[in-house]
């Protein structure tokens, strides 16, 4: 299988597969229409085609969103349920919240009900955890989530357009500290082989969510998906950086570009973008307008990388060694809403003899206190 070849390794089983309503003794039925033979031949069909897993969804409040059974009063019952299914993967949403008066608990109860159900599921049947996503957007659960899941939606529901794509760049880039081995922004699916992206826009796409380590689901119809759709999803190079196993953090902006550093802006999000790697400095350079244009930038720009030093250039889109950069790095002609993604590594020291002596005008000093540009030397 060509997806699982390149490491995508779980079914995905979202709302509307229960009845409306549990059984007589209070278990979650599965639909006697779409799952005829019993769900848990789906999870046979997923060890038949050698996935991992298939993740189950559930929401913390009376009814799913869709208006299914809930897991508010049931969460040990139906982990359970789900465990004997053969799912190990809980998405958790959060519809149909309780009256206060009945839950008396904020956000962070509702998880924490469903997750300490999790925990005592596994100390009790010896089964290996459950990856649990917390997927709901209220409550700023940068801080928390960690806490009781594995990842947490950032932004409200996706939309298979650029102007929703940049709003989730947008947001994300003001919380990427957030993300590292033991917890993942999730930038939610993948919109790639839906709606009318470009395919510059579903590189960027692709290479954004991939980067920031955002959990990798596709949602397209695989039965119509493009070879072109394919190949962004199977590109093992951007892949690699998403799985790495040495650095779980993800990129952040170091420059915002056309607008001032720190600027919140959903239509414009921020242009350059660099994180580490087990195999050097990863670079994204996203251009945000709707023309080609040119993105340059000063390699120090990015904390990881060492002043005097020159580096390889590897693209990981064209897949081709681009020579040594020194000091400075320009993408000519980026498409509109187009990405280069760049992996940077050491290649020694810089020439000697440049000049000026610092790739940063800024407080470049001679050990005799004279600055660059010949300004007054410090004073005794």
């Amino acid at each position: 299988m060509y997806l699982q070849d390149a490491g995508y390794n779980y079914i995905n089983l979202d709302d509307c597969y229960a009845e409306r309503n549990r059984s007589a003794s209070g278990n979650i039925i599965e639909d006697q229409v779409r799952f005829s033979r019993g769900i848990v031949r789906y999870q046979y069909i997923s060890a038949n085609v050698h996935t991992n897993s298939v993740q189950q969804y559930s929401d913390s409040g009376w009814f799913t969103c869709a208006g299914y059974p809930g897991s508010f009063q049931n969460e040990l019952r139906d982990a359970r349920t789900f465990q004997d299914w053969g799912f190990d993967y809980l998405k958790y949403d959060n519809c149909a919240i309780p009256y206060d008066s009945i839950i008396r608990e904020g956000i962070v109860g509702k998880y924490e009900r469903m997750a300490d159900a999790l925990e005592e599921l596994s100390a009790t049947s010896g089964h290996h955890p459950f990856t649990f996503a917390l997927s709901d957007t209220s409550g700023n659960r940068t801080r928390w989530g960690k806490q009781f899941g594995h990842s947490w939606r950032t932004t409200n529901d996706i939309a298979p357009h650029w102007d929703a794509l940049a709003n989730v760049m947008n947001f994300n880039s003001f919380i990427t500290q957030a993300t590292d081995f033991y917890g993942h922004n999730d930038l939610d699916i993948l919109q790639l082989g839906n709606g009318d992206l470009t395919f510059d826009e579903a590189k960027s796409h692709f290479t954004a969510w991939a980067l920031m380590k955002s959990p990798l689901l596709i949602s397209a119809n695989m039965s119509t998906v493009t070879n072109e759709t394919l190949e962004i999803l199977t590109n093992r190079e951007i892949l690699a950086i998403n799985q790495d196993p040495v650095v779980g953090t993800s990129i952040s902006p170091f420059r915002w570009g056309i607008n001032p550093d720190w600027t919140s802006n959903s239509s414009f999000p921020a242009q350059y973008w660099s994180g580490q790697s087990q195999n050097g400095t990863v670079f994204m350079l996203l251009n945000t307008l709707n023309e080609p244009s040119d993105l340059t930038f000063n390699l120090t720009e990015s904390p990881w990388i060492r002043a005097g030093r020159a580096y390889s250039v590897r693209d990981l889109w064209t897949h081709t060694d681009n020579g040594t950069a020194v000091r400075n790095f320009t993408a000519h002609a980026v498409p509109p809403h187009g990405v280069v993604a760049l992996l940077l590594k050491d290649a020694g020291d810089e020439p000697a003899g440049l000049f000026p002596e610092c790739s940063v005008w800024i407080q470049c000093t001679d050990k005799n206190g004279t600055r660059v540009g010949g300004n007054r030397p410090f004073d005794p």
